[in-house]
C-alpha cells in the first residue's frame, strides 16, 4: 500500500486509509483544509501530510520516468499476447461461447444479479475450475476467494470439485488416455487445498486485504483468480458520504485492474441489484451507481427468464452483446435443462 511509504506516523496512516485514501494519487489534488476535514485534524497536521505526499510522489516520479518510456509494447505483439491468454470455463459451453471461452484473464469482469440467480454458485465453479491442469485445457492455478456477505459453502465447493474431477475422468476416459495418472492424482481436497479463502468483516478491512494481494500474490505466483463475493456488501451498509464512497471504490478498482494486468489473472466481482429510477418508473440495476459502471472490463448481468436462468454480456470492450441461458444443478453450473430449475442445491 502506497500510504505505508509516506513518512508520518501510524495514527496518521490509519486516518488516511479509513477516509479512502489508498494512493499517492489519490491526495495529489486535495487541499489541506478539506484534508483536515475529512480526517479531523488540525489544517496544520493535514499541510504536513500533503508536503509528505508531494516528496514522496516526487521521488517516484523521477525514479519511475526512464521505465515508463522504456515499457512501450507495440499492438501486434499485443495481439498475440491477447490470443494466448488461456481462459477460465464455467463449465457451460453455452455460456463459454457468448464469452469468447470463459472468464478472460489479465480482465476484471463483474457477475451481478438478483439474489438466488447463482453469483456465489458461479464464483465458487471459477475457483473450481481454475484448477483444472494444463492437460485438460485449463490453467492449472490456484485461487483467491474474499467473502464479505458469509456466502461462501465449503461443502457446496466440495460437491463442485468432486464433479470437476469427474468430469475430467470422463474426457480423460474417452479422448485422452495417455493422462490416466493425473486423474488419479487430483482429488477434490487438493482442489479446495488451493482455494484460499479471506472471510472481510467491514469496507476497510477489505480496502487493506486488497492493498495486501500484490504481496500475497508475488508469493503464490500460481494463482490464476480473485472473486470477491461480493464487491458491493460493505460499501451498501456503512456509507453516508457518496463523495467518499465513490472515490475508495474507484481506488479499490484500479488496484484489481492492476493485479489483473501484472499477474495475468482474471478478477471476478459479483455485484448485487438495487432499484434506479429511470423515466418516471422504477428498475432493478447493478448496484455502485453508473461511476462504477465504468471500472470493470466486462459486466454480465444475470437474471429469470421465466423459470430459466439467463447470463447477458451488458458491457464488454471485445464480446458482442449476447445472452446464454444457463442452469445451476447439483454438479455445479452447466448447460440450461428443463429439468433444472429453481432446485434446492443442499
Amino acid at each position: 500500500m502506497e500510504i505505508l511509504r509516506l513518512p508520518i506516523s501510524a495514527s496518521q496512516r490509519g486516518k488516511l486509509i479509513s477516509a479512502g485514501y489508498t494512493s499517492l494519487y489519490s491526495l495529489s489534488s486535495i487541499s489541506s483544509s478539506d484534508l483536515a476535514r475529512e480526517l479531523k485534524v488540525p489544517e496544520s497536521e493535514a499541510l504536513e501530510i500533503l508536503k509528505a505526499v508531494s516528496h514522496t510522489r516526487g521521488l517516484e516520479i523521477s525514479n519511475a520516468s526512464c521505465s515508463i518510456v522504456e515499457g512501450a509494447q507495440n499492438a501486434w505483439d499485443m495481439l498475440h499476447e491477447e490470443e494466448s491468454l488461456m481462459h477460465i470455463t464455467t463449465s457451460s459451453a453455452d455460456l463459454d461461447n457468448i464469452l469468447g471461452g470463459g472468464i478472460h484473464c489479465k480482465e476484471v469482469t463483474e457477475i451481478g444479479g438478483v439474489p438466488g440467480i447463482g453469483k456465489t454458485q458461479l464464483g465458487i465453479q471459477i475457483a473450481v475450475n481454475v484448477q483444472i491442469p494444463h492437460d485438460f485445457g485449463g490453467l492449472g492455478g490456484k485461487a483467491i476467494y474474499i467473502d464479505t456477505e458469509g456466502s461462501f459453502m465449503v461443502e457446496r465447493a466440495f460437491q463442485i470439485a468432486e464433479a470437476c474431477i469427474e468430469d475430467m475422468s470422463e474426457y480423460n476416459r474417452f479422448l485422452r488416455k495417455d493422462f490416466q495418472a493425473c486423474e488419479i492424482r487430483m482429488q477434490p481436497k487438493d482442489i479446495l487445498e488451493n482455494i484460499f479463502y479471506f472471510r472481510i468483516c467491514s469496507y476497510t478491512e477489505q480496502i487493506a486485504l486488497i492493498n495486501y494481494l500484490d504481496k500475497f500474490i508475488s508469493e503464490h505466483k500460481d494463482v490464476k483468480v480473485v472473486v470477491v463475493d461480493s464487491v458491493t456488501f460493505h460499501f451498501r451498509q456503512d456509507f453516508d458520504d457518496m463523495a467518499l464512497r465513490t472515490r475508495v471504490l474507484s481506488g479499490m478498482a484500479l488496484k484489481l485492474m492492476n493485479l489483473a494486468k501484472k499477474f495475468s489473472l482474471a478478477v471476478v466481482l459479483l455485484n448485487q441489484v438495487t432499484t434506479k429510477h429511470t423515466e418516471g418508473s422504477f428498475q432493478l440495476a447493478l448496484a455502485l451507481g453508473d461511476s462504477w459502471s465504468h471500472t470493470c472490463t466486462n459486466r454480465i448481468v444475470l437474471y429469470w427468464n421465466g423459470n430459466e436462468r439467463y447470463a447477458y454480456i451488458d458491457k464488454s470492450p471485445s464480446l458482442r452483446s449476447a445472452s446464454a441461458a444457463y442452469s445451476v444443478t447439483a454438479r455445479g453450473i452447466r448447460n440450461s435443462s428443463s429439468s433444472c430449475k429453481r432446485i434446492k442445491m443442499m
